[in-house]
C-alpha cells in the first residue's frame, strides 16, 4: 500500500499530471469565509457558489454531515466540498470536527475519484478551524483513499512555500 505524500506548498495549486481533486472540509451551517476556503475563493468562485446553493437547497438534496459535493473548476481540477464539521465554534460537545463525518465523506470521495481516475490533494483537513487532530484524520485518509490505491498529497502551507 502506498503512503500519503507530504509536501510544502499550496493545496489550491496541486502538483502532478492528470485529473486532480482538491478535498477540504466544510461546516454544516452554510458558512464559508475563514480558513482554507478563502484560498479556494481567491482562485475560483465556483466552489463557494456551489456550496452556498447546496446549503440553501438542503431540504431537497443530500447536504449534511458526511456529504460530498464535487465542483469542476478547471479542465483537470475539481474541488470536493466535504461536510465534516458540526457548526463553527467549540462548545459543550468539543471542537466542530466530526471524525465520523470526515470518514463517511472520504469513502464517498473515493468512489468519485476512482471514476474520474484522479489523485487527491488537500491541506490537513479537519485540523484548522475545525479543531481536529491529524493523528485521528490521517488513519481515515489511509483507510478510505490510500488503501484503494488513490494517490494522496497533503500540503503544508508555510512561509517557505511563498518564497
Amino acid at each position: 500500500m502506498s503512503e500519503i505524500t507530504y509536501i510544502r506548498g499550496d493545496a489550491t495549486a496541486p502538483s502532478g499530471k492528470g485529473v486532480k481533486v482538491i478535498a477540504h472540509v466544510c461546516n454544516d451551517l452554510g458558512g464559508w469565509g475563514k480558513g482554507f476556503v478563502l484560498a479556494l475563493s481567491r482562485r475560483w468562485p465556483e466552489p463557494e457558489k456551489a456550496y452556498r446553493a447546496w446549503h440553501r437547497d438542503r431540504a431537497a438534496n443530500d447536504f449534511g454531515l458526511g456529504a460530498v459535493q464535487l465542483v469542476r473548476v478547471e479542465r483537470y481540477v475539481w474541488v470536493a466540498n466535504m461536510i465534516g464539521q458540526r457548526g463553527t465554534k467549540t462548545g459543550s460537545k468539543g471542537a466542530p470536527v466530526r471524525y465520523e463525518a470526515i470518514d463517511t465523506a472520504l469513502g464517498r470521495l473515493a468512489d468519485e475519484v476512482i471514476q474520474l481516475g484522479a489523485s487527491v490533494h488537500m491541506p490537513r483537513i479537519g485540523c484548522g478551524l475545525a479543531g481536529g487532530k491529524w493523528s485521528r484524520v490521517e488513519p481515515l485518509i489511509k483507510e478510505r483513499l490510500v488503501a484503494r490505491k488513490i494517490p494522496v498529497t497533503v500540503y503544508d502551507y508555510g512561509e517557505e512555500a511563498s518564497l
